[in-house]
């Protein structure tokens, strides 16, 4: 397992003493499974919009916090919480109409046939509860993911995250396949390539006595790389997946809520109706806050036979900020700011990849972007000694990015929806000076 962008403890020494204090106290508290950002960690304190303070008072440009996909402490959704936490805070055993009103809205942004809503306050345990339906309904085990997916920290999510190495282990029985990664290859190739590896993961499963029960993707492969062309690619894998008795499962939690700019949610580029549709992260701003959409048929079987209840999720707090959300998309016009920033970061990308050869890829989907560094002499040797130097020197010129990939030589480009040009432009002028600086690679 690669440990992408984090802190190396060995080198605790050469950090300012007020650093080495607060770590040392952190990993006494809180354990060494824990992992923090970057060679010289930094000490958040204050955020607005874009923009984060630490302690020092120096500002970066977060461009990788989607969580708060509306910006650091939006006020609406601040206000909104406020109000209703100083009005009632009760769970979903209570008639509270807020909920209903929440839940037919966030509904009607998805596919018409997934009409039914689920509450948690995690990702992860959407997707746990996502797997539950799925295992339920084919009375089987056998989940499919991509080979460096990422889909939870629960005992089951975590067994369908190989990102998270192989100490996650887990209880269903996971099949990987490798991620549609388009670099080097025709756009129907992915397609082709990718549904092939669908059918060969069933193989697999029928062949070791099996019964399959879910195929569940993150519709932009986020942590594989950020994969997502070309549109539609998914339609053939799907329908492998369906006619082998499966649940489809599209994760939606780091590419949902506008983030692609021309569709709410990311499976809908694709032109396909999952069974079941995870969301989290971005759906609070940053409140706890996630749940999962299915269709009425699966929710009623289960419901008939166990019953559900999250202590937390879907409480009138959470109800009322994700509304605020909602709210803030709409009138903002926040899909459609990440259409427009996006082809220009896009643009500038590309013309720095005609200056620095480091740049093998730039994919874009919205403001969602990878960047694939490669050897300059190799454009298909995967460059992650670059790219921890890449996120490291961007750091220190004040902007803040991670990475992903098996590789980890993807740079994973993720910031809140209300970036402006200017914004855009600062990022550019220091990859740009970032890329000038390489050197003993």
């Amino acid at each position: 397992m690669k440990t992408i962008n984090a802190f190396d403890p060995t080198t605790l020494g050469s950090l300012p003493e007020r650093q080495q204090t607060l770590i040392r106290r952190r990993e006494a508290l809180l354990g060494p499974a824990y992992r923090l950002f970057y060679q010289d960690p930094v000490e958040l304190v204050r955020g607005q919009g874009v923009w984060v303070w630490d302690a020092e008072g120096r500002r970066y440009l977060d461009a990788y916090n989607n969580v708060v996909s509306l910006g650091h402490c939006h006020p609406q959704v601040v206000q909104a919480l406020q109000q209703q936490a100083a009005q009632l805070n009760t769970h979903t055993r209570y008639l509270n109409e807020a909920l209903l009103d929440y839940a037919e809205r966030l509904l009607s942004t998805h596919h018409p046939s997934l009409d039914r809503l689920m509450f948690t306050c995690t990702g992860s345990e959407a997707n746990d509860l996502a797997l539950r339906l799925a295992q339920f309904h084919t009375g089987g085990s056998g989940v499919i993911v991509t080979d460096w997916a990422y889909h939870g920290v629960t005992q089951t999510t975590a067994a369908c995250s190989p990102s998270l190495g192989p100490a996650a282990g887990g209880l269903p029985m996971v099949y990987t396949v490798a991620a549609p990664k388009r670099y080097g290859k025709t756009q129907a190739d992915v397609a082709t390539d990718f549904a092939a590896g669908i059918d060969q993961a069933i193989t697999r499963m029928q062949a070791d006595g099996v019964r399959p029960a879910a195929l569940l993707f993150d519709s932009l492969f986020t942590s594989d790389g950020v994969f997502g062309e070309p549109a539609g690619f998914l339609q053939a894998a799907v329908a492998r997946a369906r006619a082998a008795g499966m649940l489809v499962i599209a994760d939606e939690v780091q590419p949902g809520f506008g983030r692609t700019g021309q569709h709410m949610w990311g499976y809908q580029r694709h032109g396909i109706a999952p069974d079941l549709v995870t969301m989290g992260k971005p759906m609070g701003n940053g409140h706890p806050l996630a749940g999962l959409c299915a269709r009425q048929d699966l929710l009623d079987a289960f419901g008939r036979e166990t019953r559900y209840f999250n202590t937390f999720g879907g409480n009138t707090v959470s109800a009322a900020v994700g509304m605020a959300v909602l709210d803030v998309l709409e009138r903002e016009q926040l899909p459609a700011n990440a259409v427009a920033q996006g082809n220009y970061f896009r643009q500038g990308l590309q013309a720095l990849a005609a200056r620095h050869s480091w740049i093998g890829d730039v994919r874009q989907f919205g403001l969602f972007l990878g960047v694939e560094l490669v050897h300059e002499a190799d454009p298909h040797r995967p460059a992650a000694e670059v790219t921890t130097q890449v996120v490291n020197g961007m750091k220190t010129r004040g902007v803040l990015i991670s990475a992903c990939s098996r590789s980890a030589n993807v740079l994973k480009i993720r910031p809140p929806l209300v970036l402006e040009r200017g914004h855009v432009d600062l990022f550019i002028e220091a990859l740009d000076d970032c890329l000038g600086s390489l050197s003993g690679f």
